[in-house]
């Protein structure tokens, strides 16, 4: 039997099995066969995440894919913990600035940015795609700033146009918004100067713990002329990212059980 078989008898077999079962299974879309996300579904797994990044800059140190690493880990550890959820491929074109003049991100090589409507427009295609071929609820999940609002306003378009269908479509704002890391920081003896906004200790932290190759170490120093950095990722941490990470997946976590339990 074949890897991949065995990946598939794993996901059927762990739909009668706890979380902490399912924890073993793959989970990323892009890596069944169309039959096989079928069979999963007929088995209850009905949930998908869309997990949007971004490819920005991210000043001298780290790499330009940073949301897309960090969304790429969180997605894949909710989707472990919710159980009898897929996760969807990461989109990595998203909003980062205007384009002409350039402005924001847009002012560094290498940004890729999306207009608002565009991306919304990309989100809600990708929703509607996988409400039409059978998932009940449809969480999108973003890791950077000005993905949050154009995902706000699809989650409740398609949310009102699906309700009474059973079908749930849920922006998990508390992910990014409301995950408690910089008060952790300031525990930890952080300033929120030193924190930073950009690029600075919670991101930097983030990549050690999961990629650190994407980090430049040498480059780690106090706040750079970089333009819209700001702080102190020379602080950065591994340890410390673990611990902002599971920050960000508990938060996504509480969210999604608690809209939940409050459609059902």
């Amino acid at each position: 039997m074949t890897f991949a078989r065995n990946a598939v008898l794993l996901l059927l077999l762990s739909a009668a099995l706890p979380a902490s079962a399912q924890s073993a299974a793959p989970v990323e879309l892009e890596q069944l066969t169309s039959p096989e996300v079928a069979a999963l579904q007929q088995h209850g797994w009905d949930t998908i995440i869309i997990p949007t990044g971004g490819t920005e800059q991210n000043g001298p140190q780290l790499t330009l894919g940073k949301h897309n690493i960090i969304m790429r880990y969180t997605a894949g550890e909710i989707a472990k913990r919710l159980g009898h959820t897929l996760v969807a491929p990461i989109l990595a074109y998203v909003p980062e600035g205007n384009i002409d003049p350039p402005e924001g991100h847009m002012q560094s090589p290498g940004t890729i940015s999306l207009p608002e409507p565009v991306f919304a427009a990309v989100v809600e295609a990708a929703a509607r795609s996988f409400i039409a071929t059978g998932f009940k609820t449809v969480l999108l999940i973003g890791d950077s700033g000005p993905n949050q609002a154009p995902q706000e306003a699809v989650a409740a378009k398609l949310g009102a146009e699906f309700a009474t269908a059973g079908i749930h479509v849920i922006a998990v704002t508390d992910y990014y918004a409301a995950n408690g890391q910089v008060d952790w920081l300031r525990a930890a003896g952080q300033t929120e100067a030193d924190i930073g906004v950009h690029a600075g200790i919670r991101e930097t932290s983030e990549l050690l713990a999961i990629d650190p190759s994407a980090v430049r170490r040498e480059l780690l120093t106090a706040a750079t002329t970089w333009p819209e950095m700001a702080g102190r990722p020379d602080h950065a941490k591994a340890e410390w990212g673990r611990r902002l990470l599971d920050l960000k997946i508990e938060a996504a976590l509480r969210q999604i059980r608690r809209l939940r339990g409050q459609s059902e």
